[in-house]
Formats: C-alpha cells, structure tokens, sequence
C-alpha cells in the first residue's frame, strides 16, 4: 500500500499538538504494516526537520517549495501542487492530517479533521483564516472517502456542523505526545531554569487561544488563599499572550509564569514536578496534555466537556470551565487533599495505559482499507 502524507500544514515547534499527531504516526503506521511505503509531503522547513528524523529513511520525504508559515501560500500549495505531486507519486491513498485537503485530489484521499472549535468558538480565528476554515474544512469532508478524527465528541462535532454522515467517520485515539526516551529534567533543575518559587506548582499546557479559557484559570488561582501556588503556562507565543499578561498581573502578580517553549526534556520534568495539572478548556478534539500527565502520575483536574471525560475517565476532578468559583474549588481540593491527589495518581496511570499509538496506527490503517474498498 502506497500512502501520501499531507504534512504542508507542519512548522516545526509552531503547530503544537497537530504536529506531535504527525511525527509518532508515522513511525507507528511503519510499524504497523510491513508492506506500507509513505511518502511525506511538506513544506521548505518541514521537510528539512522530518529528513533528521530517526525513520526518515523509511519514508520518502517530498519537499513542496513553500513556507508553511504562510496560511495562502500553505492553501494554494494544497490545491495546486499536492495533487500533482501525489498523481506523480502513484499513490493509492493520500491522508490529509491537518484539517484540509485538495478539492481535486486525483487520488483516493480520507483526511484527519482534528475539530471544528471554528464553529463553536469563532473567536478563536479571524479574518481570511476564518473565511478559509469555513470554506475548506466542509469540502475536506465532501471531497474525502472517509473523516479521521481524534474523539467521539469531536466526531458528533463533525456530524452535527459539517453534516457527515456517521458512518463515514472513524475515531482514532491519540498515543503520549513525549518521546519514551526522554530523560526527565529533575525538579530542582526545572526550578531553577525556569525560575520558579519554592511552594506549589500548578501546571497547564495549552495554547494561548480564547477556546482555552486561560482567563478563567489566572482569575481561579488569583482567588486562592495565601501563600499562592505558581501557576506555569508553558508554550509558544500567540497575539493573545499579552492580554493574558496583563490580566496575570492585575489578579495574581508574581504568581503566573509564562515559560514560553520548553523542549520535551524539561516539558516532562515540569510534569512530574507540578503537584496538579488543570485544562480549563472550553473546547478540545482530544487533550493530549491531560493523557500526559496522567502518565506521569500528576493529579488532573480538567473541564467537563467536549473530549476531556472520554480521555480522563474516572481518573479527574471534573469543573464547569466556564464557572470560575468552580474551577477555583477544584483547585483548592487538588492543593489542599493528599489523599485525593495520591488516588487520582494512580487511577491516572491507569487510565493512561488504555491509548497507545499502536492502536492509533491500527485503526488509521482500518480507516485507510475501507477508503480504498469504498466507491469512488
């Protein structure tokens, strides 16, 4: 089986947990199936960073000559050259992984629709790129045999917003995110690079983006007594960082840290030194930060909606992200209950162990035998 990879979307380290998707399917789809021959297509800087990858001579990697970085020139790459590339290729499959695809892809195609928090939280994009999602997205969907997404919530998003039909759409469950052999950064050292205070850690990993409700969080934690615990915001830049800033300053001075990137090493010992991690979001195709720390042992607690319960199970204090007396209660019972923080440690590792990229490979592969098996 020959299958294209749609990877024009990728800006290495820019594209957060989209990019994470990509770089462990591929190896695990190898892994998976002996006969599969991929063919990755990417733009300028993206092809350069998967070339380095420990599988990168498994795989063919085709450089499209663009910068990702621009969403037009990203979109005409997509319905222009990707078609041409994938015709020459000789593929019998392309997987789109990023959200869009080619409206005449000239191959059979299924697409990953990561979500459709555009349409729930419209917020969250603006101007051409909004417009763009609001034409693409639907004919991604149209023009694809079959619709990947990473939940069951995500999956009645898409059924009730794009109107796909159910049976057209299967869910394919995300694996860890951080790389099993990376070696942890030790709590005093994570301390000390990132300047962090003796006392509490509460942790979140999240983009800086209206649908992940970070306002909620600072406001929740500026309510706490004193002495305060430091809530750590780790991540990439976004235009809506200095209001979160500003905001950080005026309810909870010197007790937010934002941390900016941190690579996987001192991501995972951050994990392990938080004493809880808190997702407010208001929306989420998966969570892949709430699997991480459950990994890790690290008490959760997180929203009540969307996607979150599918990934935390039994083993999360659950708030309404959008009541903020209620994620400050939450709070309160993580940092002030060791029984409670002990038990959903435990019940976290737990829970972690039922998703694996193994089955995420196996299941894309179903998804791809019956795109192929299905009529034109």
């Amino acid at each position: 089986m020959r299958v294209g990879l749609n990877l024009l979307h990728l800006v290495p380290g820019e594209t957060g947990g989209s990019e994470i998707y990509a770089r462990r399917l591929v190896p695990s789809l190898l892994a998976a199936r002996d006969e599969l021959r991929l063919t990755l297509f990417a733009g300028t800087e993206a092809a350069a960073s998967l070339r380095r990858e420990e599988w990168a001579s498994d795989v063919e990697v085709v450089q499209l000559h663009l910068d990702a970085r621009s969403r037009v020139r990203r979109v005409l790459a997509e319905q222009t050259l990707l078609p041409r590339a994938a015709h020459r290729a000789r593929l019998d499959l392309l997987h789109n992984l990023f959200t869009t695809a080619p409206a005449v892809p000239r191959v059979p195609q299924v697409t990953t629709i990561l979500d459709v928090i555009y349409k729930r939280f419209p917020e969250t994009h603006s101007g051409l790129l909004a417009h763009g999602m609001r034409l693409l997205v639907p004919l991604a969907a149209r023009r694809s045999r079959r619709v990947l997404t990473l939940s069951n919530a995500a999956k009645d998003d898409i059924v009730r917003f794009l109107g796909v039909s159910p049976d057209r759409v299967d869910v394919t469950y995300l694996g860890p995110g951080i790389r099993e052999d990376t070696t942890p950064v030790d709590e005093r050292e994570v301390r000390r690079r990132l300047e962090l205070p003796d006392g509490p850690l509460i942790l979140t990993v999240s983009a800086k983006r209206p649908h992940k409700n970070l306002e909620r969080l600072i406001q929740a934690v500026g309510s706490l007594p004193d002495p305060r615990p430091t809530l750590v915001v780790p991540g990439y830049p976004t235009p809506f960082e200095a209001e979160l800033k500003q905001l950080a300053e005026a309810v909870a001075a010197g007790n937010v840290r934002f941390s900016g990137w941190v690579d996987d090493d001192l991501l995972d010992g951050l994990y392990r030194a938080a004493t809880c991690f808190v997702l407010p979001s208001l929306a989420e195709g998966f969570g892949l930060p709430v699997l991480e720390a459950m990994l890790r042992g690290t008490p959760v607690a997180c929203s009540d909606t969307s996607s979150l319960p599918e990934v935390a199970g039994d083993a999360a204090v659950y708030f309404d992200p959008e009541d903020t007396v209620a994620i400050t209660a939450a709070l309160k019972r993580l940092l002030s209950e060791p029984e409670l923080r002990e038990r959903l440690s435990k019940a976290g590792r737990e829970q972690a162990r039922r998703f694996s990229w193994e089955a995420t490979a196996r299941d894309t592969l179903k998804s791809y035998e019956q795109a192929l098996n299905a009529r034109p």
